[in-house]
């Protein structure tokens, strides 16, 4: 419990739990500091000791996500796969499988209005994470001809967006019921027509 953190004077992780608490149920403009501070057992002035306001304890939420959203991601990637395109839906899988495991944080990262580059912390988390689709999209991009290669940020860019839009429709909560696939099931079909687009995979593949 948050509070039970706090008596053992981790005032500063028991507010990040309870923020991911209250950002899985209520989103991340539904509740407001002193919310926060009532879950963690402690005063509403308590978290201004470590936190100027809410939005500075949510980019906290965040940069902790971006750190273990790449950690997942390096995982998956380096994970012994055999080609390039296996690696490259590993770490695919691996951003549903985060979205699902770590709603508050997925939420604090993609759907609060936390600008990556608030701090110098959470840059670099995000970064990190952006970095290893970036390597995993050159890989799987180099057999394409240098003159029709796209830049490997747009590349990693236009994956990105499929799988988060993935998620939001159909990997977290009821929407998934809106479709008689799975998520994954989605994801790799959709990378598939935008790769045999790009020429990476032949059309009978």
């Amino acid at each position: 419990m948050p509070k039970q953190g706090y008596h053992h004077g981790n005032l500063r992780a028991a507010l990040v739990e309870a923020t991911l608490a209250l950002i899985a149920e209520k989103g991340p403009q539904g509740f407001t500091m002193a919310e926060a501070a009532k879950l963690a057992g402690v005063s509403a002035a308590a978290p201004y000791r470590h936190f100027e306001g809410r939005e500075e304890l949510i980019a906290e939420v965040a940069r902790q996500g971006y750190t273990l959203f790449g950690d997942l991601l390096e995982y998956a990637y380096d994970d012994g796969q055999p080609t390039p395109l296996a690696a490259f839906l590993a770490v695919g899988h691996a951003y549903l499988a985060f979205a699902r495991k770590h709603p508050g944080h997925y939420i604090a990262m993609f759907e609060a209005g936390v600008d990556p580059g608030a701090n110098r912390a959470l840059a670099q988390a995000a970064d990190r994470a952006q970095q290893v689709l970036y390597r995993a999209a050159e890989a799987l991009s180099a057999r394409i001809p240098a003159d029709r290669r796209p830049p490997p940020a747009m590349f990693a860019a236009h994956i990105w967006a499929i799988s988060h839009g993935i998620v939001e429709l159909y990997a977290r909560g009821k929407p998934g019921a809106r479709s008689p696939f799975t998520a994954e099931e989605l994801l790799e079909s959709g990378v598939g027509i935008y790769l045999r687009g790009l020429g990476v995979l032949d059309m009978d593949c």
